[in-house]
């Protein structure tokens, strides 16, 4: 699968290890060596700004999408190929999904989490045949996967669907994940802000 732009969803901070850092630099690098855009939220600092600052010198394509609540919360960067200011949360995950060929998080907190599992939600539901995946820096997500292990025992999340979710430790074994999966058959189409 041709991915043109990849959206990353990761933390505002930066994380209580180096590692995390410098695996969403050398992730950025890669992508921009790869000609693979980024979509992501737009901030200055953290994780997001690690990525998007690696990328951008190694010569990719940044755009950031970020509520004008959160521009000065989260230092809005400002030098991105494009930065789009736009009015709540809603609108920003819309039109990051919109932008995107695929999704993936990087560690990250409360607000990760919820993107992450909302594309896989969404990938689950057939509202789009994107890949979805995770970055497992130093086993950050080793938790989560065990959990969702745990329910897919428990009968909560099929086998199919629990498959969904690409991993990979490093930025390479990860982005080959996503170019090689195949998308399911989908139930419906995507329906966009508007769209009926």
């Amino acid at each position: 699968m041709k991915l043109a732009t990849l959206c990353v969803y990761c933390g505002s901070r930066s994380g209580a290890r180096p590692v995390y850092l410098e695996q969403a630099r050398a992730f950025g690098r890669l992508l921009a060596e790869r000609d693979i855009g980024i979509v992501y939220g737009g901030a200055s600092i953290g994780v997001m700004g690690a990525v998007a600052d690696a990328a951008l010198a190694a010569g990719g394509r940044v755009i950031g999408v970020i509520p004008e609540a959160l521009a000065e919360k989260e230092v809005a960067h400002g030098n991105l190929t494009q930065l789009l200011v736009v009015d709540s949360m809603h609108t920003r995950k819309a039109k990051m999904a919109e932008l995107s060929d695929g999704f993936v998080a990087l560690p990250g907190g409360i607000g990760t989490f919820e993107e992450l599992f909302e594309v896989w939600t969404w990938l689950q539901l057939g509202f789009h045949a994107k890949p979805v995946g995770v970055l497992n820096v130093a086993g950050y997500w080793d938790g989560l996967l065990e959990f969702l292990d745990h329910a897919h025992a428990e009968a909560f999340l099929s086998g199919e669907h629990r498959r969904f979710l690409q991993v990979g430790a490093t930025p390479e074994t990860l982005l080959a994940a996503l170019e090689t999966w195949q998308a399911p058959i989908t139930r419906r189409h995507w329906v966009g802000p508007g769209e009926t």
